[in-house]
């Protein structure tokens, strides 16, 4: 499972993604902190412009957004037989 580490003022988090999409020119990943077992989940989308060397990552808060690419990923992972609650 790849994993990815985000850095801000704050230090740095590290997340196993589960699943990644594109949703209107956009890519989102769907995040856990812990790969095995019921974590919560957390959706990121990808905010960087294309030149940029490194993704910029940011917490998908919008309830309309949240909502539509909770919706692809539930669909996603239902075909890997795994479960997602939104």
């Amino acid at each position: 499972m790849e994993k990815i580490t985000l850095e801000d003022a704050d230090g740095t988090m590290t997340f196993c993604v589960l699943e990644q999409t594109v949703l209107n020119g956009k890519s989102y990943i769907l995040v856990t902190e812990d790969e095995e077992g019921d974590a919560e989940a957390f959706v990121l989308r990808d905010d960087s412009a294309q030149a940029d060397t490194e993704a910029l990552y940011s917490f998908v808060e919008d309830d309309d957004e949240l909502n539509a690419v909770g919706e692809i990923f539930k669909k996603l992972l239902e075909e890997d037989d795994t479960a997602l609650s939104v």
